[in-house]
């Protein structure tokens, strides 16, 4: 965990109903991707670690028998909840509000575990270890992100560019120039070496893999809010009673820039890393929970 901060409820609070339009999905060929580098065939079962509203969770049902996403968020698992009834998956998805640290709890073992843009919030060495425990023998975890430092030009598209730089300069302005995270500031942002942990924990890899996007989006103002929104540092929760007037100011914004309220964006590629549990792993009497 990071030094100085501690994890509560409200880190998404009121997140929820944003995530799914303003975040950008996973680039398209993710789930053939998995399905080819762990030689998934409809058996088997998953458990997603940090799931929020069933992003990652849904778009890999199909690859197994039974599936379980796990979110500590209420709104999260609520809303995760609507949409597995939307895609008529509610008797093969199960949802669990939890954090990662309190695994198990009596969900039995899985075949993979994934976590989509989530372990950098929880005791990593905690959960690698729990993780690897209800895993069976050669089961995968697997490691799901935005390929980062990817350049994504926008030449050739109808509509302005997000601006970010933009709007993250008006989110300062209202919440101060560190950055948020529930009732907690991180001056240094979320923690890496994800890497170490893994291997410290009884992991061998990691696997690469890399889904290539780059297909033009079209986003509304309307997206762009939600988006904002979506984020841990700039949940609803956090601007009080100040949020309607940032949200008007975030809108003038947008329409300044692109009266139409329209703007172009590409997906990002997706980074996809895969981890093998060592089943000849002999973890140290220490490192046990």
């Amino acid at each position: 965990m990071v030094s100085g901060w501690e994890w509560d409820e409200t880190l998404f609070s009121g997140s929820a109903p944003y995530y799914e339009r303003g975040r950008l999905p996973y680039a398209p060929g993710l789930a053939k991707t998995l399905a080819g580098a762990l030689r998934l065939d409809g058996r088997g079962r998953l458990v997603d670690v940090g799931c929020g509203p069933g992003t990652l969770t849904l778009r890999l049902a199909h690859l197994f028998r039974e599936v379980v996403g796990v979110d500590p968020d209420r709104g999260m698992i609520a809303e995760a909840g609507r949409r597995a009834a939307g895609a008529g998956l509610t008797g093969k998805v199960r949802w669990v509000r939890a954090r990662a640290e309190e695994l198990p709890v009596g969900l039995g073992s899985f075949t993979v575990a994934t976590f989509g843009h989530s372990f950098h919030w929880m005791d990593q060495e905690r959960v690698a270890r729990t993780v690897r425990a209800v895993l069976r023998p050669g089961g995968s975890l697997v490691y799901v992100a935005d390929l980062k430092d990817e350049v994504r030009t926008l030449a050739g598209l109808p509509h302005p560019g997000v601006p970010h730089q933009e709007i993250e300069e008006l989110v300062r302005r209202y919440l101060g120039p560190v950055r948020r995270a529930g009732q907690g500031v991180l001056p240094e942002g979320t923690p890496g070496g994800e890497r170490e942990v893994l291997a410290r924990s009884g992991f061998s890899g990691p696997e690469r893999h890399v889904v290539p996007g780059g297909q033009p989006l079209e986003r509304t103002d309307d997206d762009l809010v939600a988006w904002v929104f979506s984020h841990s540092s700039a949940a609803p929760h956090l601007f009080g009673p100040r949020r309607e007037d940032f949200e008007d100011e975030l809108r003038r914004l947008l329409r300044e820039i692109s009266p139409p309220g329209l703007f172009s964006e590409r997906l990002p590629s997706t980074e996809v890393f895969v981890w093998r549990r060592e089943d000849t792993f002999a973890e140290p009497e220490s490192a046990r929970v």
